[in-house]
């Protein structure tokens, strides 16, 4: 038995959801989207003023990368485990 085997949805849906990750990842490596991360999208202005607003957008982007990449390898994957 193989991983495919075990999968039930067709495979271009790891592809989507790659290619958001890579578009997130993106948006958040640029410094923008700060209203994507949960929790300071909601937060007050003295809140955010304890933060770095480009510093957290690039380390979410950097984690939304590794997450993207890690689908990229299941995805590249699936047919031959």
């Amino acid at each position: 038995m193989k991983l495919a085997d075990l999968s039930n949805g067709p495979d271009w849906i790891v592809w989507v959801i790659f290619v958001i990750f890579v578009i997130l990842s993106a948006v958040l490596i640029s410094g923008h989207g700060s209203g994507l991360i949960s929790g300071y999208n909601v937060a007050t202005k003295e809140e955010k003023a304890k933060y770095n607003e480009k510093r957290l957008c690039r380390t979410m982007g950097i984690g939304m990368a590794v997450l993207a990449f890690l689908i990229l390898i299941s995805g590249l994957l699936k047919r031959q485990i």
